[in-house]
């Protein structure tokens, strides 16, 4: 213990190592990250001003798809301008305080964004199995409610694992990553941190499980009742109406089973940069285009727009 105490220091800056230490690497990626962020940045917040100013986009539905747009948008803003600053930066330095301020807006952010996609496919079953009871169900307190309880949630869970990642004593300030991450952090303890890994996993359990166990049980009785409709045309409708939710939940979810609960436990500091790269720039920028471009409301919208515009 006192050899412990002996090595633990004060740190007032993190050092970040990265994505590559190869400077044509680097410049490459900067100019790859600064297109990727720009499309994300112009996407979703056309998806937000499109879902404003068109009537028909006034449903719950959509006003799920703006929260998820203003996360993305928000959790990009977390992320990506520093992340670009260091692709062209000899220093890659982040104040303690900053670090702190990263990890727990992003990963509550992040957080949000799984219990938004859960809401958002009970919203699914609703409109395909209670097709007639859609408004009186999904009616604008219940969505107001949806919203804020997946926020409250997200920033809650963030807020904990914030802390007790920070409350360990630090021996170092070098963080293998590109962001201020939780896993990154814990290996700069001093001590053993077998509590804080539990905890990692029991929110894990709780950002990750609970809202894909909803999404499987909703889409379970949507293509139970998709098969009982004997139309072609309406079970196309049906699908139609879940086959962009079903995409970036397939892509969110995949992603992060296959990553953090695939067969081997314990991840490399390669396969988390990878990761947090796809949610932090890949998936924000994706998201809007794919709403938008499988989704004949929105580019109805769209041309209404245009028109306007001409």
């Amino acid at each position: 213990m006192g050899q412990e105490n002996k090595n633990q220091t004060w740190v007032s800056e993190f050092i970040l190592l990265g994505i590559s230490s190869d400077w044509g690497i680097q410049v490459s990626l900067f100019s790859l990250i600064l297109a990727m962020y720009l499309v994300t940045i112009v996407g979703n917040t056309l998806i937000l001003l499109l879902i404003r100013l068109d009537n028909r986009l006034h449903t719950p539905m959509y006003f799920s798809l703006s929260v998820l747009s203003f996360v993305d948008f928000c959790y990009t803003k977390s992320i990506v301008p520093q992340m670009l600053s260091h692709l062209l930066s000899a220093r890659k330095s982040i104040p303690f305080y900053s670090c702190v301020l990263q990890l727990y807006v992003s990963l509550a952010l992040c957080g949000s964004e799984f219990f938004l996609l859960g809401a958002m496919a009970y919203d699914r079953y609703v409109a395909v199995c209670h097709p007639l009871h859609y408004t009186v169900i999904m009616h604008g307190g219940l969505c107001l409610g949806l919203a804020a309880s997946r926020l409250v949630a997200g920033f809650s869970n963030s807020l904990m694992e914030t802390i007790i990642t920070f409350q360990l004593p630090l021996c170092h300030s070098v963080i293998n990553h590109f962001v201020c991450e939780t896993l990154a952090v814990l290996q700069l303890a001093c001590v053993d941190v077998p509590f804080n890994k539990v905890m990692v996993a029991i929110s894990g359990f709780l950002v990750i499980l609970l809202p894909c166990s909803l999404v499987l049980f909703s889409y379970a009785c949507i293509v139970a009742t998709i098969l009982r409709i004997r139309s072609t045309q309406e079970c196309r409708k049906a699908f139609g109406t879940c086959a962009s939710h079903l995409t970036v939940v397939c892509m969110y979810f995949g992603a992060t089973i296959f990553t953090y609960l695939g067969p081997q436990s314990a991840s490399s500091a390669e396969e988390e940069k990878m990761i947090a790269l796809f949610y932090g720039v890949v998936s924000p920028m994706l998201n809007p285009l794919i709403y938008s471009l499988r989704n004949k409301e929105v580019m109805a919208a769209v041309r209404k727009v245009l028109e306007r515009c001409r």
